[in-house]
């Protein structure tokens, strides 16, 4: 395992509201809470159990090669990587957080992986030079023109592409960020007016978030020069915060990975989706 600290002088806090949402993924403590979030029971492990099985249906179509992890976080994929497919990939992750690259070395160190620190709007690696580059969570909190531009300059003629992206379409996410997460803030403010302490209010901190429709995203990434072949909503979920949680102690041991995918009508119950595609070099 290497660790390595590049920069291609980026500047990715001068985008509104990047400060504060890079200071949070800096946090060791944050870093630490987010990779237990993979392991929970509830919403996020559903949803990145979800992310991991549509993202490893395109995978097993690769037959192995150079793969590079855009935000790599704690290094849960690269993990599950070195596990399903040993011996395929030559494997570098990199994330802008070294918090998060702290945490990915630890799930890694009994492999050979490079990891370094770098930001996606300007990748530290020279120009077509891996077969696989994945962006899961990323393009959300970052300029995605720039970014899918780096994508397509860093993977090789005919390699593949895959990016993730929030479903700002899904029920599950109008309900969410319409309704609940405001519901929230205003019990929070209520409290405060009653003398509860700051620590005991209800809250939603700002997500620093910035979604895009599928349709968007497909042509952005067509303007980038990589060619869009799949769209693949995942986390399928049929009930709203906060009752996915309890549907979700109930379906849970029924629900096979295959059921939490879909190219069809259900994609409205996706709460994210999954675009796959080739560099068109």
């Amino acid at each position: 395992m290497k660790v390595h600290y590049r920069d291609r002088g980026a500047d990715p806090d001068g985008l509104p509201g990047r400060a504060e949402i890079h200071a949070r993924f800096d946090d060791p403590s944050f870093a630490a809470s987010y990779a237990a979030s993979y392991h929970e029971t509830g919403p996020a492990e559903r949803y990145f159990s979800s992310r991991l099985h549509a993202v490893f249906e395109v995978m097993d179509r690769c037959p192995g090669g150079d793969l590079l992890d855009v935000g790599c976080g704690p290094g849960v994929f690269v993990r599950r990587v070195l596990d399903a497919r040993p011996g395929d990939f030559r494997i570098t992750a990199v994330d802008r957080s070294p918090a998060m690259i702290v945490e990915a070395a630890g799930n890694t160190a009994d492999a050979e992986v490079d990891l370094v620190v770098g930001v996606a709007e300007a990748l530290p690696f020279p120009d077509a030079g891996f077969d696989v580059v994945v962006a899961m969570g990323v393009l959300e909190y970052c300029d995605p023109v720039t970014v899918l531009r780096e994508l397509e300059r860093v993977v090789r003629p005919g390699g593949i592409v895959l990016v993730s992206m929030l479903n700002p379409l899904s029920l599950y996410r109008l309900f969410e960020w319409g309704v609940y997460w405001p519901l929230l803030r205003l019990l929070g403010r209520v409290e405060g007016l009653l003398g509860r302490s700051a620590e005991r209010r209800h809250s939603v901190p700002r997500s620093g978030i910035r979604t895009l429709p599928a349709g968007w995203l497909w042509r952005r990434m067509r303007e980038a020069g990589l060619h869009p072949l799949d769209v693949v909503h995942y986390d399928l979920t049929p009930a709203v915060p906060p009752f996915d949680r309890l549907l979700g102690k109930w379906t849970r041991r029924r629900e096979r990975p295959a059921d939490t995918v879909t190219r069809g009508f259900r994609r409205w119950m996706g709460t994210a989706y999954l675009v796959v595609a080739t560099s068109s070099r």
